[in-house]
């Protein structure tokens, strides 16, 4: 049970936060943090696919208040940029050779990404006609704790590679997000993650590593939409829109491996069984509307980010309103170029150190899982299906798959969730009976109106 103080009397261990002890403005801190641990991965895609960068933070603020608008207001889960998607568009709108945008493919790898958004609807009916626990047999603890393992263990690498850009700024932001974390009281010890980011940052700027000429060249005020990149209106050509969408579709298969791993993370980590309620059918239509407006519209797929379920863990603030507030920011920060700009002159180092924490305290919740639901791993089954989805998710690369003239790119954690899912269906020995109650005890309301900060 979560540490609570009730007339003076601790009871528990860990503290758990809401807003009617935090209140609005530690809420709007809290906020602002979020927005800090999704912007670094949210604002590479476009810069990987030639896509908006303010386009991209628009949806990803707009995608997720919808998604929680779908989802009952129930899951803390924001919405950014996947990342899953990168292979699709580099096959329909790769990039230009001196790096520019591909302006005249782009609307069709957006229909693609559009029509895979739709994908999950699809799938989400199934759960809407069969019933959760026949359905969720396909997705037992075996599996889907190691493929959480997989999801922090498999961005281990980008975390050290920036770190490697400078391990003294590293370093002083893993330094002050633990020290904040364990020793700090009060807010201090729920956003240490800013601490950390402002740190750090302060000292990259005396090592000289922060570049602020893009900031210069920015504008202060900007749409975050331009009918340019929109589908409606630049898809011309039949044959090359059905081959977009023949290429990018099947991706969303994988995506919603990802998705359901991710959604069982953020469960773990809250205590809550969001796969139960509100349910898979509501969070995949949730998110794959998202997907589908954002690109419709010249933005990315949407996904529910690691990132913050990392932060979720690490301040053990569950409120989903934190994350609508911090989905506010996103769309505030797209009418603004300059500041974008600003933020963009983060050094990698900075950002590798915050990840470095984030990425290992998202593995570390794939750990728990399998503990708290007693996996038992003397079994040969168990054992095989977890070594084999850890192996696909950290040893193997993008798998390419070609049908005539088209590549579809399938990543290795997409893969390592699609073997396990398979595993566990033809082994024999799934005994797994999916429970709808809630894993974890919670504070009574009356209680938790009255937790404390330590």
């Amino acid at each position: 049970m979560a540490k609570t103080k009730v007339k003076g009397k601790d009871i528990g261990k860990e503290p758990i936060y809401d807003a009617r002890v935090l209140g609005v403005p530690k809420m709007l801190v809290l906020g602002v943090q979020h927005t800090f641990a999704m912007f670094g991965a949210t604002v590479l895609v476009p810069i990987l696919t030639g896509l908006n960068m303010q386009t991209t933070l628009l949806m990803a603020g707009l995608g997720t208040l919808l998604f929680h608008l779908i989802t009952k207001g129930k899951v803390p889960a924001f919405l950014g940029s996947s990342f899953a998607f990168l292979g699709g568009y580099g096959a329909v709108a790769p990039l230009a050779a001196d790096g520019s945008s591909n302006t005249e493919m782009l609307p069709y790898a957006c229909l693609g990404v559009a029509c895979a958004g739709l994908v999950y609807l699809v799938i989400a009916g199934l759960f809407a006609i069969f019933p959760v626990e026949k359905v969720m047999k396909f997705f037992p603890p075996v599996v889907t704790g190691p493929i959480i393992i997989g999801i922090g263990l498999s961005l281990a690498s980008s975390a050290v590679s920036n770190c490697q850009e400078s391990w003294l700024v590293a370093i002083v932001a893993m330094a002050v997000i633990i020290v904040c974390n364990i020793f700090g009281k009060g807010m201090v010890k729920i956003i240490p993650i800013i601490f950390g980011v402002v740190v750090s940052y302060l000292l990259a700027l005396c090592l000289g590593q922060v570049d602020f000429s893009a900031v210069k060249e920015a504008d202060w005020f900007g749409l975050p939409i331009s009918s340019e990149n929109w589908v409606f209106g630049n898809v011309g050509d039949k044959s090359l829109a059905i081959s977009a969408i023949i290429a990018i579709m099947p991706i969303s298969i994988a995506t919603m491996m990802e998705h359901i791993g991710d959604v069982s993370a953020i469960s773990a980590t809250t205590g809550k069984n969001f796969l139960a309620d509100p349910g898979l059918k509501r969070t995949l239509v949730g998110d794959g509307i998202a997907t589908s407006l954002s690109a419709i519209f010249g933005g990315p797929a949407n996904t529910t980010y690691g990132e913050n379920t990392g932060v979720l863990a690490l301040t053990r603030v569950y409120d989903p309103k934190v994350v609508r507030i911090a989905a506010c920011f996103a769309v505030l920060l797209s009418f603004s170029p300059k500041f974008a700009a600003f933020v963009n002159t983060m050094p990698a180092a900075v950002v590798g150190g915050v990840s470095f924490v984030l990425y290992g305290m998202i593995s570390s919740i794939g750990v728990r899982n399998l503990v708290e639901n007693k996996v038992d791993l003397k079994k040969a089954r168990n054992l095989i299906i977890t070594a084999v989805i850890l192996v696909c998710a950290l040893g193997i690369d993008t798998i390419d798959i070609t049908i005539g003239k088209l590549t579809i790119s399938l990543t290795a954690l997409a893969i390592a969730a699609l073997v396990g899912i398979i595993l566990n269906a033809i082994l024999p020995g799934n005994d797994y009976v999916f429970k709808m109650d809630n894993p974890v005890e919670q504070p009574a309301p009356e209680q938790a109106a009255e937790t404390a900060a330590d």
